[in-house]
């Protein structure tokens, strides 16, 4: 039932059944014993429906809704059969008194149950911004007594002192007749904290504001119970509470749940009113007691006494308040111990990040007296390709290995670090001599295969080393900038290890020869920041053939550097590390626009237009960026589309498939051509054959050495041959460097080769020209 139902039908009824009951009962029933009789069975009869009606809700719901519902089913039925006992005293003695008995103790069954409501309700539905432990729900109790003590404390003081005297002289009978307003009180003092205070029972809370009505009710005619003078029957009026009270009840046993209404955000404010809510009624006795007591009055003995219930309840309160507040501290501090944790932990093996190792590092280095510093960059031996064959989940399993494996070969006043994927690093201080020693154990320790769902797997890695005080010590007294270069240095020296072959450790030795241990990255980065033609870069060029003629059909441009300082560097490394800091964009536009701008010079060199192939790492292939470079290259220079092709590199995997199938096609809608560089290598094989729109395949030089294994290789090549001629696709074979390759490749059916047999890469004016092209050049 909704809300609106509530107040449209079932209040009124509710309120139209009272008024005619307690009309019968004055006008239609005599005074005397049979009113008597007559109001003890309506009530009766009331509260017995309104239990049946609470038992046969609760069977309809589950968990707290259930309970709370047959709490009230059994405080209604206990309170009713107190009524059905007083009429059976009724009939078998008519002219009894109407005074207060000891079996009356009975009709505070009601209040517990009630009182066990609402805590149910509570603790369902917690208060929130505040710790949700079981003390919540002892404070709450202990506020309803402070603010009813507080209520009831004022209207001792404030109603007239003979009106408290009518209660009867029995004491027996005064304590038993004066507990029900009391408890009445205190519960509907619960029900309303529980709707000032916890924005959830608000929400969808008709059940505990009709409890919170009943118990007024119950609470009205109690209190005039107590009040009207002793023995004598109460006039109907007076008992309308315990008929309206019981059907309120059975309302809020009647309404939906809370959570089972339309969903709504409940919006917390500010928590301080909640907090103060209960010491208002507190400072309001406190106001009116002081002001009496200022005007000469005196202070009762009951006065008293509430006077110090208050202040031990405050007392009590707050000392729950500070439990409170001392476990939430625990756990703020407890929370921001976890997050500093987090901000310098690498969350997958729990080792430090990156974070946590330059600090180490650059205090290392601050130092009034600087501490002799080893540094061990750590690079996985082709970890990539353990992740793409065996997942991710199997790749972080690997990942968490190989952490445990360095804490075991480093010791623990030593610094490891996770520093990026798969790069680790182990910071030593005071012991740099040291530092070789454990290099060589964790090569050691990586090697040993690691088992993972069935497969044995090597997590080899590379290892470059730099230390304090050697010639690969930075010469800066900027702590900040001796870190990052000691960094540097030593991910360098750890790509010079790679370049020996992987699963070494290469100390670095530094030097202006430009030599394996150059610090490319940084060296890389400072070329590139501005025009890459005045670092050293340029553009080679390698021709493509015909088997048949020795013909030139294209020419591949590929990038070159020779730095100012180092001299040359090779192409494999500095493309490596370009694409792993970032850079490679950079180089590809730049290769982009050189061989466009080189177009007409290679056309007019060749006698006529012909194609150039230019690299772009395949991590490019679908993100934005590529596309609009090619356009503005190809315009910039006016080279028509078609005379332009693509090659897709091997060294990175494409992010994602589809999107790079898009984009390649647009790419050859507006006429560009796509190639698969090296293909049967790295990430080209045969998923971006099927999956891209390619129209060259470039063989990679291990599939090409038919010369060499004529079996095997020949078989190999021939299936290529075979698939990208069903698929229309030209074959480029690369790697050819002896007549004997070239004649074995053009029998088994390729036409295109590339090679040192035909020229190595080149700049634009050293390449070979034929003898035909050069009469041809001479006839125009």
């Amino acid at each position: 039932m909704t809300t609106a139902r509530l107040f449209t039908v079932r209040l009124p009824v509710v309120a139209v059944l009272t008024v005619a009951t307690v009309s019968i009962l004055q006008t239609a029933v005599p005074a005397g014993a049979a009113r008597q009789t007559a109001a003890d069975a309506a009530q009766a009869v009331c509260g017995l429906a309104a239990a049946g009606v609470c038992a046969a809700r609760a069977r309809r719901r589950t968990g707290p809704p259930r309970r709370w519902r047959l709490a009230l089913a059994v405080g209604l039925a206990g309170w009713s059969l107190i009524r059905v006992w007083w009429l059976v005293r009724d009939a078998v003695d008519p002219g009894r008194p109407a005074a207060a008995a000891v079996p009356d103790v009975g009709f505070l069954v009601l209040p517990a149950c009630v009182l066990f409501a609402l805590l149910i309700t509570a603790a369902a539905v917690p208060r929130h911004g505040v710790l949700a432990t079981r003390r919540d729900d002892v404070v709450l109790p202990i506020d309803s007594v402070l603010v009813a003590g507080s209520l009831l404390a004022v209207a001792w003081t404030a109603l007239p002192r003979g009106w408290f005297d009518r209660i009867g002289a029995d004491p027996v009978a005064s304590v038993i007749v004066a507990v029900y307003p009391l408890a009445d009180l205190f519960l509907a003092t619960m029900a309303a904290l529980l709707l000032a205070t916890r924005p959830a029972v608000r929400h969808g809370g008709a059940p505990v504001w009709l409890a919170a009505a009943g118990m007024i009710a119950f609470g009205v005619s109690d209190v005039l119970r107590a009040v009207h003078s002793g023995g004598q029957v109460l006039p109907p009026a007076a008992v309308a509470g315990w008929l309206l009270g019981p059907l309120l009840l059975a309302l809020a046993a009647l309404q939906p749940p809370p959570d089972s209404d339309a969903t709504h955000i409940v919006r917390e404010g500010p928590a301080w009113p909640h907090l103060l809510l209960p010491y208002v009624p507190v400072i309001a006795s406190g106001v009116v007691i002081a002001a009496r007591t200022a005007t000469g009055g005196q202070l009762t003995p009951f006065e008293v006494y509430l006077g110090w219930l208050g202040l031990g309840l405050v007392v009590a309160r707050q000392m729950f308040t500070i439990v409170d507040n001392t476990m939430l501290l625990g756990r703020v501090s407890e929370g921001q111990r976890r997050l500093q944790h987090q901000a310098y932990h690498d969350p997958l093996t729990g080792l430090a990040n990156r974070t946590l190792f330059r600090e180490r590092l650059i205090r290392a280095l601050d130092a009034p007296a600087p501490r002799p510093t080893a540094l061990l960059f750590a690079d996985l031996d082709d970890f990539k390709l353990i992740n793409d064959s065996f997942g991710h989940a199997t790749g972080d399993r690997l990942l968490r290995e190989v952490a445990r494996r360095l804490l075991d070969c480093v010791p623990p006043e030593d610094l490891v670090a996770r520093l990026s994927g798969d790069e680790f690093a182990v910071l030593i201080e005071d012991r740099t001599a040291d530092a070789e020693r454990i290099g060589r154990c964790i090569l050691a320790a990586l090697r040993e295969p690691v088992q993972l769902d069935g497969h044995a797997v090597a997590a080899g890695a590379s290892i470059g080393m730099v230390t304090t005080g050697s010639a690969g010590a930075p010469a800066t007294t900027d702590a900040v900038a001796a870190a990052d270069a000691l960094l540097r240095r030593a991910d360098a020296a750890m790509y010079a290890g790679k370049r020996r072959g992987k699963g070494t450790l290469v100390a670095y030795a530094g030097g202006a020869d430009g030599g394996p241990h150059a610090d490319l990255p940084h060296l890389l980065a400072r070329a590139l920041s501005g025009a890459p033609a005045d670092a050293g870069f340029e553009v080679v060029y390698q021709p493509i053939v015909r088997f048949s003629d020795g013909g030139t059909v294209a020419v591949e441009a590929l990038a070159r550097w020779t730095d100012p300082v180092h001299g040359p560097i090779d192409p494999d490394v500095f493309v490596t590390v370009a694409e792993r800091i970032g850079l490679v964009t950079a180089i590809d536009d730049f290769v982009l626009d050189r061989a466009c701008a080189d177009a007409a010079t290679l056309a007019d060199a060749y006698g006529r237009p012909i194609d150039v192939h230019v690299n772009v790492s395949a991590s490019r292939l679908g993100p934005q960026g590529l596309e609009g470079s090619i356009s503005r290259a190809l315009h910039r220079h006016g080279v028509r589309p078609s005379r332009l092709v693509i090659e897709i590199t091997e060294t990175r995997r494409i992010p994602d498939l589809a999107r790079a199938a898009q984009a390649a096609n647009r790419l050859r809608a507006s006429g560009v051509r796509m190639a698969l560089d090296d293909f049967g290598s790295g990430f080209n094989a045969l998923a971006q054959l099927h999956s891209l729109p390619v129209d060259i395949v470039k063989l990679d030089a291990t599939l090409t050495d038919v010369d060499v294994a004529p079996h095997q290789a020949a078989a190999l090549c021939r299936s290529v041959l075979a698939i990208c001629r069903d698929l229309n696709v030209a074959v480029v074979a690369e790697g050819i460097e002896t007549p004997e390759r070239a004649d074995a490749l053009a029998d088994l059916g390729c036409r295109l080769g590339q090679g040192y047999l035909f020229g190595p890469p080149m700049r634009l004016a050293a390449l070979p020209v034929t003898p035909a092209q050069r009469r041809r050049r001479v006839s125009t």
